[in-house]
């Protein structure tokens, strides 16, 4: 069995971003283009009518999803 250090990329954690790069900037462009209605696209808890999601909790769990969901 390995240790944990021998698991990780020789790089560190930092080697894995620029792969999931182009994933977050097509699911952050996402989040642009839905228009405010009225309530968070994710949880539905009523919102004023600028606002898309209630928190980055929100949106981190819609970006999740719509990366499943593709």
């Amino acid at each position: 069995m390995e240790t944990t250090q021998e698991q990780v990329a020789p790089d560190g954690p930092a080697s894995i971003l620029p792969t999931m790069m182009p994933a977050m900037a097509a699911s952050a462009q996402l989040r642009r283009t839905l228009p405010p209605k009225g309530s968070c696209w994710y949880c539905e808890k009523p919102l004023d009518s600028v606002k898309r999601f209630c928190g980055k909790d929100c949106a981190s769990s819609f970006d999740e999803e719509a990366e499943y969901t593709r």
